[in-house]
């Protein structure tokens, strides 16, 4: 999903994809593409469910082999905050999380292949990370920028993140205190690779920011709501910070894209390469079984209230579902059918 005008009302949502170079997010509210060959059916079976959206593979690589996540943090991150990022990372590979688990959820983005047949890796690590606490760039990003931010971390003289072009992604993750083009207004995070003539390699990337004192209510939903909705309760975060809680969906979200469509000639829906629809796009806003439209389906509750939908290694997420392109609709490991 590319640069995106959203027109918001309590009663309906419309959403207006507009072509820009790189693929954004918000999770607030349920964006559904408005296009004549991506249009959802008014009576769905199934979440997000429609026989007009065609995922197609457009023969580009997707990632294989194993994935090695590097973290970028840029700005002032607490110890607590990079533990439970972290923590989310590791738990995608982790098998033996609890049902339902983060693991389960990336199920379906293996279910994607490459032209050789070959699977999405189940396998993603955590790499080596890299911090850059003095705002290095400054703490307003341009979208250029931000790739200026990933080569000073691939070239710094100490420590410099490994290059790995085939199955590396770069995750530049800002602190509440970074304002980046289009934040809130547009997108909470967006994903693209490197311009060789910018970083000197094609890498693919992801960033996400934490909206906790810009917008909260927009890229933290549902664990803040938007100002003009006072009637709505927002959920508790699970892990006790509703920025870092809500950054983890808009995490999740970038790397199943990026992962199946890393270079953006893979897996998406519609006709323009531009302003590809792809495989979390189709799933904005959907958390449980019966979302849609800015209901976020059924969720889970622990013993202290707190909201999410799949456990992870030792904490508990709330992470949106993905498109099955397989049976045609969105899924996730807490769905009540499964």
């Amino acid at each position: 999903m590319h640069r995106i005008s959203v027109l918001l009302s309590l009663i309906t949502v419309a959403t207006l994809l507009i072509a820009t170079p790189v693929i954004g997010y918000r999770p607030w509210p349920h964006l559904k593409p408005n296009s004549s060959d991506l249009m959802f059916g008014g009576s769905k079976k199934y979440e997000g469910s429609s026989e007009f959206v065609h995922m197609r593979y457009h023969m580009g690589p997707v990632l294989t082999a194993n994935i090695t996540i590097h973290p970028i943090w840029y700005g002032r991150w607490q110890k607590s905050q990079k533990k439970i990022i972290r923590e989310f990372i590791n738990s995608i590979s982790a098998v033996n999380a609890k049902h339902p688990s983060v693991a389960g959820w990336w199920k379906t983005v293996q279910l994607y292949t490459d032209q050789t047949g070959a699977n999405i890796s189940r396998t993603v690590l955590l790499g080596e990370e890299k911090n850059d606490r003095f705002y290095s760039h400054g703490k307003s990003l341009t979208r250029l920028s931000i790739q200026s931010v990933i080569k000073s971390a691939v070239t710094a003289k100490t420590k410099p993140l490994p290059l790995n072009p085939k199955s590396g992604l770069y995750l530049l993750l800002t602190s509440d205190d970074v304002y980046v083009q289009d934040f809130c207004g547009q997108v909470c995070g967006f994903h693209y690779f490197t311009f060789p003539s910018i970083v000197g390699y094609t890498l693919p990337y992801a960033w996400v920011g934490n909206s906790a004192k810009l917008c909260p209510g927009i890229c933290a939903y549902p664990f803040a709501v938007p100002e003009y909705m006072p009637g709505l309760k927002p959920m508790k975060s699970p892990n006790g910070d509703v920025g870092v809680d809500g950054m983890i969906s808009v995490i999740g979200h970038e790397v199943a894209e990026l992962a199946t469509n890393p270079l953006v000639n893979a897996w998406y829906a519609g006709q323009d390469p531009v302003a590809p629809v792809e495989i979390a796009d189709l799933c904005e806003g959907i958390y449980g079984t019966g979302g849609g439209g800015s209901y976020t389906g059924q969720l889970l509750n622990d013993r202290a209230g707190a909201t999410y939908n799949m456990n992870g290694i030792r904490r508990r997420y709330l992470v949106q579902w993905v498109w099955n392109h397989i049976v045609n609709y969105c899924t996730g490991p807490n769905a009540l059918d499964q």
